[in-house]
């Protein structure tokens, strides 16, 4: 062999042992395996799974209660919904049994009511005590300079005993909050039960709903942008609930119900990067309000109107 095939055979031995030099290095290297996906809740499961039957609980017996605009399942009363009016009322609350039994209304000390359009229940500053939130976030046409969540310590109802109407809660925040990118309509509403971030999610015709998030550790007012929704056209996001323990997120529009699951220890607007899995629904004329139940296995949902039902789904 000639010095340069010597030469040109060495250069071939050298790029061999480089060659597996990189391969065992790659080799020893560990794979980082993909997130696992978030657990789903059996609520989220029997949705994916169809096993949610619908049922008629009862019918809202207010003459009042005439444009159920949001709903939420109370956590210390025993047995008792919560509900509000759309534009054009008071601000006030309604309490009604989980068959729509009319137990009173509380009206809201300082507050008032632009376009209320959903209502939820979380966490606040008193550590140990529920707290009703009403979102005062309706904006048709897109011209609020800012929307007021408000939150009132969750009162004492007993189903035997019913408050009457015309009762009146102090202790009233108005959460004065700003969109980071100009005015929007909305008309759903969540609180993480763990921590009390607010979320709200736009309602558009393009089917492009947006997540709004303010941080309970927020020092602002400003609402932060976390995700897009990609709904489809007239897909109109009307109402929003979280289990209690903060597993699931259910959104509703005009004709379905969309369950999302949510991991545990992760903000409450990641759960919809999730997929979720449709929930069963029922028509309605123009149903807007949802509420996941006190024991997170179901939902009720119900449409504006005088006397509307109240329609509950459950896990079969």
């Amino acid at each position: 062999m000639t010095q340069a095939g010597r030469r040109r055979r060495g250069r071939g031995w050298w790029r061999f042992g480089l060659l597996t030099a990189l391969l065992v290095a790659a080799a020893c290297v560990p794979v980082k395996a993909p997130p696992p996906p978030p657990p789903a809740s059996p609520l989220v499961q029997a949705a994916c799974e169809s096993r949610i039957q619908s049922s008629t609980a009862g019918q809202v017996a207010s003459n009042d209660l005439i444009e159920t605009s949001g709903v939420a399942a109370s956590r210390r009363n025993a047995g008792v919904l919560w509900a509000h009016n759309d534009s054009g009322d008071s601000a006030r609350v309604f309490a009604m049994t989980t068959s729509g039994g009319h137990l009173g209304w509380f009206t809201l000390a300082g507050a008032s009511a632009t376009d209320w359009e959903d209502m939820a229940l979380g966490p606040g500053p008193q550590a140990g005590q529920s707290y009703l939130y009403l979102g005062d976030i309706g904006d048709n046409n897109s011209v609020r300079t800012s929307v007021v969540v408000y939150r009132v310590p969750e009162p004492t109802v007993d189903v035997s005993q019913p408050p009457g109407d015309n009762q009146v809660l102090g202790g009233v925040d108005a959460l004065v909050l700003q969109y980071p990118d100009g005015a929007h309509d909305a008309e759903a509403l969540a609180v993480d039960p763990v921590n009390g971030d607010i979320v709200i999610v736009t309602k558009n015709l393009s089917g492009e709903a947006g997540v709004y998030v303010l941080r309970a550790s927020s020092p602002t007012s400003t609402l932060t942008r976390t995700g897009t929704l990609e709904l489809g056209f007239a897909t109109l996001v009307t109402g929003a609930s979280v289990a209690p323990d903060g597993t699931a997120v259910a959104l509703r529009t005009y004709g379905s119900v969309l369950l999302y699951p949510r991991a545990d220890g992760t903000p409450l607007d990641d759960a919809f990067r999730s997929s979720p899995c449709t929930g069963a629904s029922v028509s309605e004329p123009q149903g807007e309000a949802i509420a996941v139940t006190a024991d997170g296995r179901g939902y009720v949902t119900i449409s504006e109107g005088s006397h509307p039902p109240v329609n509950r789904f459950d896990i079969t």
